[in-house]
């Protein structure tokens, strides 16, 4: 999954075991979905945003954040 906000998506790499033996692996953000009201618009939103995509709407404001992911071309 990928954060509508901040673009967040799985690193990947390698496992790599005591013995050297190397597996691939991933690392998941923590995405969640989360519903917002958005009083412009007048009705609520679902976002799926990471953990630091929600303190991100906590700090500049549920209005101001789904104007940004409308920038990067996301339907809303």
């Amino acid at each position: 999954m990928r954060c509508q906000l901040t673009g967040r998506e799985p690193g990947f790499g390698n496992r790599v075991s005591h013995s050297q033996r190397k597996t691939r692996r991933r690392w998941d953000p923590n995405v969640q979905r989360k519903r917002y009201f958005v009083p412009s618009l007048n009705r609520v939103v679902t976002l799926t945003l990471s953990a630091k995509g929600i303190k991100t709407v906590d700090k500049i404001g549920v209005e101001a954040a789904v104007a940004k992911i409308r920038k990067l071309g996301v339907e809303v």
